[in-house]
């Protein structure tokens, strides 16, 4: 088992996290939860910055807090998607279908 943060799978999880984070702010809310837009905002407000921690420590070579920022940046994702903040079907990005 790999025990480090690499360069190479950083760049993986920033791609895939700032992927699947375009995409939630690109759709509208799911049907089901037409009245949850103040949630959506705080949502996409909360990933953003946690990817723009991840990306200032990752300026700083601390790969273990930029892979933690993430980390939490697509676990907000994740939620999003499962409360149907984002209307989504990505199994690959999110956490959904």
């Amino acid at each position: 088992m790999e025990d480090k943060i690499t360069q190479e799978k950083l760049k993986k999880y920033f791609k895939i996290t700032e992927e699947a984070y375009e995409k939630a702010v690109k759709t509208k809310i799911a049907d089901k939860v037409s009245n949850l837009e103040s949630y959506r905002v705080d949502f996409l407000d909360m990933i953003k910055r946690y990817i723009s921690d991840a990306k200032h420590f990752k300026s700083k070579d601390d790969l273990v807090n930029a892979f933690a920022a993430l980390n939490y940046a697509h676990g907000w994702l994740d939620a999003g998607a499962r409360l149907g903040l984002w209307d989504v079907h990505d199994n690959r990005l999110f956490t959904v279908d």
